[in-house]
C-alpha cells in the first residue's frame, strides 16, 4: 500500500485516505485477532464487519490505479489472499476466557497494530481530541520501547517491574479501540480513564531512561530518547490535568496533604504547559535533566495521588504519606531556585505599558480582581499569593496617595504607576492561566514587585513635593449621597402638551383600517418618552383590547421580540418551544382584537417588513406607535397618518424640566436662578441632555461657581448631531465615581428592557454585598444615565436610553471590558495581543471556522483567550459531536460563563473540566445529567449556579454542601436527593448553605429526611417548589413543609402536583385543609393547583408584611370565598388566575391598600365584588379573557369616577 501512493502516475491525493483508512482497518483486525480471548462475543460480528470495510476499501483502489500498476503489485492476487489469510486467522484463533501470556514478538506486533491504529484516530478521525494524540504518543513510545528489550538494547533486570505490565497496558488500550468504534464515538471520558491507568506505567519507563539509562550509547537508544524528549511534555501535562480532575473527583480538598499535592500540580503545569516556546531560554545541555526532574517529581506525585485514594491505610501509611507531602513544597522551593539559577537563561527585561485610558477605573479594577484572587483559596494562586498579597498592599497605598489629586501635575508619575499596575495584572494572570507563566513565575513576578516598591517611595514623598500654596484637587470623589428613589422613580414629563392630545386623538378616533403613527425627531429629543406617556394614557389603555410594547435597535433577534409581544398580548409568562412558530400564534391571538402594538427605535424598512407580519390588517380601530430617527423609515410605515416630526423643547420646558429634575418640588434659589437658565439655554431643547445635566448638577454642591463650570462645559456643543450630545453623555460619565463607571458599562451589555438581575460582583465589578449593589443602582438612576420602572405585580425592569447605550458600548471597548462578537468574526478579533475582559459570541454555524473557535484547543495559545473573565456563548445550537472536542480547562481566569442551551447541552468531559474552574462566580449552563460530577465541590467560590435540565431531575445532594458562596441555585428541575431510589440521605449538623438566597425549582415530597430540610438554608429570600401530594399521618393532612423558621424569605412559589392531577388542573382532594406555616416577612406568594377552603386563605391574609399574592388555577371549596373578618393589611397587588370561584363576598376592609387587581381567565366568577370601588387606593382593574366581568368592571370605574370627580381609575380588557 505504502509502494503504491508513491507511484508517479496514480491520484495520489485522492488515494491516500482510502490507503490510510485500510491500514487503519487491517491494523484494527490484527489486533482483535490477537485480542479475540477478551472480546470473544463480540468476536466474529466485529471482524466480520470489518472484512467487509476492507473489501469496500479496497475495490476502489483497485479501481483507480492503471491496469499496469494492478499487474505490478499483483493486486488481485493481493485482495485474495488478503482475505484467505484473516480468515484462517480467524479460524485458528483461541476463544478461552483467561488471557495467555504473549511472546515478545506478539507482544511487539501488537503494540505495532495500535500505534498505526491510534495514529489513524489521532490525525484522521478523531484530529482535535486532544487526547487521541497523547495515547498516539504513549501508543509509540510504548512500541519503540519495548522494542529496544527485543532488541537487546536495555537489560531484562532493569525492566522487570514495567515488563509485565506492557502486555495489560496493551490490552487494555486493544479494548477501548474496539469500544469506540462499537459505539462510535470519540468516547472521551472513557480515554481519560484510559490514560490515567496507562500514563504511570509510561512514567516508570521515563523513570528507567532518565535513570538508569541515561549513560547508554546505543544508536538506538539515543534516537528513542531524542523521542521522549519530544512526547513526554506533552504527555506529563495532559497526565496531570487529567490526575488533578480525578483527585478533585475521589479526593475531598480537607483530605491531609491534599492541598499540597494540588499545588505541586499546579507548579508542574506551569513548566510543562509553555514547555516548546521556552526552548530559547533553556539552557539546551540543561533539557534532559530538566526534563527527568520533572518527570520524576510527576512519578511522586502519582504515587501520593494513589496513596490517599486508598481506603485502607495504617497508621505508618498515612505518616508516611503526611511526610512526602510536606517534602513536596519544599521540592518547589527547590526547584524554582535552580531553575532560575541551572536550567533557564533570564529573558530580556518584561515592561507593560497602560493601554486603556481610564487609569483611576483600571486602578478600581484591579483592586478588586486582586483582592477576589487572594480569597478564592484557588490552588492556582497558592503558589504566588505571598506576591500577590505585597502588590495589592503597595498599589492600594499609592492608589490613596493619588485619590484627591490632579493627576495632570503630575501625569509622569501617574503613567509610571499605570504601567506598573497594569504589568502586575498581565504577570500574576498569566502565571495563573500558565501563559508564558514559568518565565514570569521565575523573573517577571520579582521584578515587578520590585518596581511597585521603588514607586512606592516615590509616591510616599507626594504631598511633600506639592507647593504649599496649592489646594488640592477633588478628582472623582464619591460625591454626596443621593436620596434614594427605591427603583420607582417615574419619568418626569415636560411639554408636548398639543403633541400629545394629537397623537392621543390619532388613536383614539379617525378610520375603522389599522395605522401607523410615526414619531420622528433627532436622538434624544423625546420620541421614547412621549410614546410611552401616551401609550399608558387613560383613554387610550381604555379604547384597545390588547396593548404590547418593545424596543427594537439596531441589533435585534426577531424570534426574542415577537416572544416578548406574544407573552403581553397572552399574559402568559412560560416560554414557547423552539417548533412553534411565534409569529403564527401571535398573528392568531390578535385577530378579532383591538391592538395597540408600541415599537420603539426602528431603524430601517427591512426590519419594519420583517416584523409586521404578524399584525394583522384589520377593520377595528387597530393602531401602531412607531418611533424611529429615520424619516423615511416613518413615511414607509405610513397608512394613513402623517409621521409627526417632534419638535424641541423651548426654553422654559427646558428650564422647567430641569428644576424639576435637580429640586424636585422645591424652587430654585434666587442665587441660582439666571445661571440655571442658561444651562438650560444651552441644553438647545434637548430632554435627553437636560436630564443628563441634571443627573451631573444632582450630585454637586449647589454653588454657582459649580454650576457656571458646568454652563461653560456646555456652551462649545451645538447638538446637530449624535457626537455632541454623547460628549454631553460624556460629561455625565465623567462625574461618575470610579465604582459606579464600570456598573453602567455593563448595564450597557445586557438586553434592552432587563429586569434587575445584574451580576456586578460575579463579574469583579463591585464587591458582594446586597446593599451597596440597590445603592450603586440609585445612584445610577440618580446621574439620569438610566431609567427604571417597578410596576406593581411586574418584574421591575431599567431602561438605558439608545445613545446612552451607545457611548457605554463604545466606552466599554476602550476600556477592554466587554465586546460582542460573531464566531465568524473571531479569528481576527481573537488574534489580538489584548481581548475584553467579558466577551460575548455569537455562534453562527453556517459562517463557523473550527480552527478559531474558543472552545477548542488550538485557540488556547492565544494570549487574549486565556485571559477571559467573561464567557458568554449563544446562538445556533453546536453539532453533538463537536461538544466532545469542547475545552474550557484553559480559561482558568473566568468568573462567568453561560452556555445557551439552544448552544450546546454541556455533557460529563466538559463538566468536570468546568468543575476546575474555581474562580467561577457565575455558571449558566444546560445540561441532562442526574448528578453534578464530584469536581464541582472545587467550586469554592460559586455564587450563581444556573442550570437548564428540561426532562430531567438534577440531584443536589450531596455536592450542593461544599459550594458554601452559593447565594443563586437555579435549576429547570431539581430534588435534594434521588427520588427513584430509597436511600437514605446524610446530612450532617454542621451542614448549611447560610449565604443561599434563592432557590428554585425543588421537586419535594415527605420523609423524614426532608421535615426539616429548610432549616440547612436559614437566610433564603427567594424559594419556589413542587410539592409533590404526601400524606402527613402525624397531622392527618397533607404534609406541608415547615418554614416560618425563614425569616428572611420574602418571594415563595408553590405549586401543588396531586397524585391524581391533569394538565386541565389540580385533583378535588378527599381532605382540602392545609397546616400552612409561612414565614412572617413574606411579601410575595404564588400558590399554583391548590385546592384550597376559607382557613388556609385566612392564614395567608394574616401574613403582615404580603403586598403580592398571585392564585393560579386554585380550586376554593364550594365554589365560594367568602372573606369574612379576613383582612390583607399590606396587599397591593392581588391576581386571580383560572381561579375556580363562582361568588366571591369581599369585605369593607379586606383591601385596605390594594393597588392594582389583575384577573385572566375567570370565567366562573360571576362578577367583580362592587365594594372594589371604595378601595381608596385601588389604581387599574386589568380582565384578560373574562368578559363576563367587564361590565363589573366598568361600573366600577363609573362609581369610582363619579365619587372622585377624576379619570385616574383603570380599566384595562383584553
Amino acid at each position: 500500500m505504502e509502494r503504491l501512493k508513491n507511484e508517479e502516475d496514480q491520484k495520489a491525493v485522492d488515494m491516500t485516505d482510502q490507503i490510510e483508512k485500510l491500514k487503519f482497518y487491517l491494523a484494527f483486525i490484527c489486533t482483535h485477532l490477537q485480542l479475540s480471548y477478551s472480546v470473544f462475543e463480540q468476536f466474529k460480528v466485529t471482524t466480520s464487519a470489518s472484512i467487509e470495510v476492507v473489501e469496500n476499501l479496497f475495490r476502489p483502489i483497485w479501481n483507480d490505479v492503471h491496469s499496469n500498476v494492478r499487474c505490478k503489485y499483483n493486486m488481485h492476487q493481493v485482495l485474495l489472499s488478503l482475505m484467505d489469510n484473516i480468515d484462517d486467522c480467524i479460524s485458528s484463533c483461541h476463544y478461552s476466557i483467561t488471557s495467555t501470556i504473549m511472546t515478545e514478538e506478539q507482544l511487539d506486533f501488537l503494540l505495532l497494530n495500535l500505534h498505526h491504529v491510534y495514529k489513524f484516530l489521532a490525525e484522521i478521525k478523531f484530529p482535535l481530541v486532544t487526547q487521541y494524540k497523547i495515547l498516539r504518543n504513549v501508543c509509540s513510545d510504548m512500541k519503540d520501547f519495548h522494542g529496544l528489550i527485543v532488541n537487546g538494547c536495555v537489560e531484562h533486570k532493569i525492566v522487570e517491574y514495567v515488563l509485565p505490565q506492557l502486555q495489560p497496558m496493551a490490552e487494555r488500550i486493544g479494548l477501548f479501540l474496539l469500544d469506540v468504534l462499537i459505539n462510535k464515538d470519540a468516547g472521551v471520558l472513557k480515554l481519560v480513564h484510559l490514560l490515567l491507568k496507562i500514563i504511570p506505567i509510561e512514567l516508570e519507563v521515563m523513570h528507567i531512561c532518565f535513570t538508569n539509562l541515561k549513560a547508554s550509547s546505543s544508536v538506538e537508544f539515543v534516537r528513542f530518547i531524542k523521542q521522549l524528549l519530544k512526547t513526554s511534555p506533552d504527555i506529563l501535562r495532559e497526565y496531570l490535568i487529567h490526575l488533578q480532575e480525578h483527585m478533585v473527583n475521589v479526593i475531598t480538598s480537607s483530605t491531609s496533604g491534599a492541598r499540597n499535592i494540588h499545588v505541586m500540580i499546579e507548579f508542574l503545569l506551569i513548566i510543562l504547559t509553555d514547555f516548546w516556546l521556552m526552548l530559547d531560554f533553556i539552557h539546551h545541555d540543561k533539557l534532559f535533566y530538566l526534563l527527568a526532574r520533572v518527570a520524576t517529581l510527576t512519578r511522586e506525585v502519582s504515587t501520593l495521588v494513589h496513596d490517599l485514594e486508598e481506603n485502607s491505610r495504617n497508621e505508618e501509611s498515612i505518616n508516611g504519606t503526611n511526610r512526602a507531602n510536606l517534602e513536596l513544597l519544599e521540592n518547589i522551593e527547590l526547584l524554582k531556585k535552580d531553575l532560575k539559577k541551572v536550567y533557564l537563561k533570564a529573558p530580556d527585561s518584561f515592561q507593560c505599558y497602560f493601554p486603556m485610558n481610564d487609569g483611576p477605573l483600571f486602578m478600581h479594577l484591579l483592586h478588586r480582581h486582586l483582592n477576589d484572587l487572594l480569597d478564592s483559596n484557588a490552588y492556582s494562586v497558592a503558589l504566588i499569593k505571598e506576591e500577590v498579597g505585597q502588590a495589592k498592599q503597595d498599589l492600594e497605598f499609592i492608589a490613596s496617595c493619588f485619590e484627591n489629586i490632579d493627576h495632570e501635575l503630575y501625569k509622569d508619575l501617574w503613567a509610571r504607576v499605570l504601567d506598573v499596575a497594569y504589568e502586575t495584572k498581565d504577570v500574576i494572570d498569566s502565571i495563573i492561566v500558565r501563559d508564558n507563566g514559568l518565565l514570569h513565575l521565575i523573573f517577571s513576578l520579582p521584578l515587578t514587585i520590585k518596581k511597585i516598591k521603588h514607586i512606592k517611595e516615590k509616591v510616599s514623598d507626594l504631598h511633600e513635593m506639592i507647593p504649599k500654596n496649592r489646594g488640592l484637587t477633588v478628582v472623582n470623589s464619591i460625591k454626596k449621597p443621593v436620596e434614594s428613589k427605591s427603583m420607582t422613580a417615574s419619568k418626569i414629563i415636560v411639554g408636548f402638551e398639543e403633541e400629545t392630545h394629537w397623537i392621543i386623538s390619532k388613536l383614539t378616533s379617525g378610520p375603522k383600517d389599522l395605522d401607523v403613527i410615526s414619531i420622528t425627531g433627532m436622538p434624544g429629543s423625546g420620541k421614547t418618552t412621549l410614546a410611552y406617556k401616551v401609550y399608558n394614557d387613560e383613554s387610550v389603555s381604555r379604547r384597545f383590547d390588547i396593548r404590547a410594547w418593545c424596543t427594537i435597535g439596531q441589533e435585534y433577534d426577531k424570534k426574542e421580540l415577537l416572544e416578548k409581544v406574544y407573552k403581553q398580548v397572552t399574559g402568559s409568562d412560560s416560554k414557547l418551544s423552539e417548533n412553534i412558530d411565534v409569529a403564527d400564534e401571535l398573528r392568531r391571538h390578535l385577530i378579532g382584537k383591538r391592538y395597540l402594538i408600541f415599537l420603539d427605535d426602528l431603524w430601517d424598512i427591512d426590519t419594519w417588513d420583517k416584523l409586521k407580519r404578524p399584525f394583522p390588517v384589520v377593520e377595528n380601530g387597530s393602531r401602531m406607535i412607531l418611533t424611529t430617527r429615520k424619516m423615511e423609515v416613518a413615511l414607509y410605515g405610513k397608512h394613513n397618518t402623517d409621521p409627526l416630526k417632534l419638535r424641541l423643547l423651548r426654553s422654559e420646558e427646558t428650564w422647567e424640566l430641569l428644576e424639576k429634575r435637580t429640586f424636585g418640588k422645591e424652587s430654585c434659589p434666587n442665587e441660582l436662578l439666571d445661571v440655571g437658565k442658561e444651562i438650560a439655554q444651552n441644553c438647545k431643547g434637548l430632554p435627553l441632555v437636560a436630564d443628563l445635566i441634571a443627573g451631573v448638577i444632582a450630585g454637586r454642591e449647589k454653588k454657582k461657581t459649580a454650576w457656571l463650570e458646568i454652563r461653560n462645559n456646555l456652551k462649545s456643543y451645538v447638538f446637530n448631531s449624535e457626537v455632541d450630545v454623547m460628549k454631553v453623555i460624556e460629561l455625565s460619565y465623567d462625574h461618575l465615581p470610579h465604582h459606579l463607571k464600570p456598573c453602567l458599562l455593563y448595564l450597557a451589555s445586557a438586553p434592552k428592557s432587563s429586569g434587575l438581575q445584574v451580576n456586578w460582583p460575579a463579574q469583579g465589578l463591585v464587591e458582594q454585598t446586597e446593599m451597596k449593589s440597590m445603592v450603586y443602582f440609585d445612584n445610577l438612576i440618580s446621574s439620569n444615565l438610566v431609567t427604571f420602572i417597578n410596576e406593581i405585580g411586574n418584574e421591575p425592569i431599567f431602561l438605558m436610553h439608545e445613545l446612552i447605550s451607545d457611548f457605554c458600548l463604545i466606552k466599554a471597548k476602550e476600556e477592554k471590558l466587554f465586546d460582542l462578537i460573531s464566531s465568524s468574526a473571531l479569528s481576527s478579533s481573537s488574534s489580538s495581543h489584548l481581548m475584553s475582559r467579558i466577551v460575548t459570541i455569537i455562534y453562527d454555524k453556517e459562517n463557523f471556522e473550527l480552527d478559531n473557535f474558543v472552545l477548542f484547543s488550538s485557540t488556547m495559545i492565544r494570549h487574549s483567550v486565556k485571559h477571559l473573565y467573561s464567557l458568554y456563548i449563544t446562538g445556533d445550537e453546536m453539532e453533538d459531536h463537536l461538544s466532545d472536542i469542547c475545552h474550557l480547562r484553559d480559561l482558568r481566569l473566568l468568573r462567568v460563563l453561560q452556555l445557551s442551551p439552544s448552544f450546546i447541552i454541556v455533557k460529563d468531559s466538559l463538566l468536570n473540566e468546568i468543575g476546575m474552574l474555581n474562580h467561577l462566580r457565575f455558571l449558566h449552563i444546560g445540561t441532562e445529567v442526574k448528578y453534578l460530577p464530584p469536581s464541582f465541590s472545587n467550586l469554592w467560590n460559586l455564587e450563581t449556579m444556573s442550570v437548564e435540565n428540561e426532562g430531567s431531575i438534577l440531584v443536589l445532594f450531596p455536592i450542593i454542601w461544599d459550594l458554601l458562596k452559593l447565594r443563586v441555585l437555579r435549576v429547570s428541575d431539581c430534588s435534594f436527593f434521588d427520588m427513584d431510589t430509597d436511600e437514605p440521605i446524610l446530612i450532617t449538623v454542621e451542614s448549611k448553605l447560610e449565604n443561599l438566597r434563592a432557590l428554585s425549582k425543588l421537586m419535594l415530597s415527605y420523609s423524614n429526611e426532608t421535615e426539616d430540610i429548610f432549616e440547612r438554608f436559614p437566610n433564603l429570600q427567594q424559594l419556589k417548589f413542587s410539592l409533590k401530594e404526601s400524606w402527613d399521618y402525624s397531622t392527618e393532612q397533607i404534609w406541608f413543609p415547615q418554614m416560618d423558621f425563614l425569616t428572611e424569605l420574602e418571594d415563595l412559589y408553590i405549586k401543588f402536583e396531586s397524585s391524581n392531577s391533569n394538565d386541565s388542573g389540580p385533583s378535588v382532594a378527599t381532605n382540602w385543609s392545609w397546616d400552612f406555616h409561612f414565614p412572617s416577612n413574606l411579601k410575595k406568594l404564588w400558590l399554583f393547583n391548590f385546592p384550597l377552603t376559607s382557613d388556609p386563605l385566612s392564614t395567608i391574609a394574616r401574613l403582615p408584611n404580603l403586598e403580592e399574592l398571585f392564585l393560579t388555577r386554585i380550586i376554593i371549596q364550594g365554589g365560594e370565598w367568602n372573606m369574612g373578618e379576613d383582612i390583607f393589611e399590606n396587599l397591593k397587588y392581588l391576581g386571580l388566575f383560572e381561579v375556580t370561584l363562582p361568588k366571591w363576598k369581599v369585605g369593607e376592609e379586606s383591601f385596605p391598600i390594594l393597588e392594582k387587581l389583575e384577573l385572566l381567565r375567570c370565567r366562573k366568577l360571576e362578577e367583580i365584588p362592587p365594594c372594589f370601588g371604595d378601595i381608596y387606593s385601588l389604581k387599574i382593574i386589568i380582565l384578560t379573557e373574562s368578559p363576563q366581568l367587564e361590565d363589573s368592571a366598568l361600573k366600577i370605574k363609573q362609581y369610582v369616577g363619579d365619587m372622585t370627580g377624576g379619570d385616574e381609575f383603570h380599566v384595562q380588557i383584553s
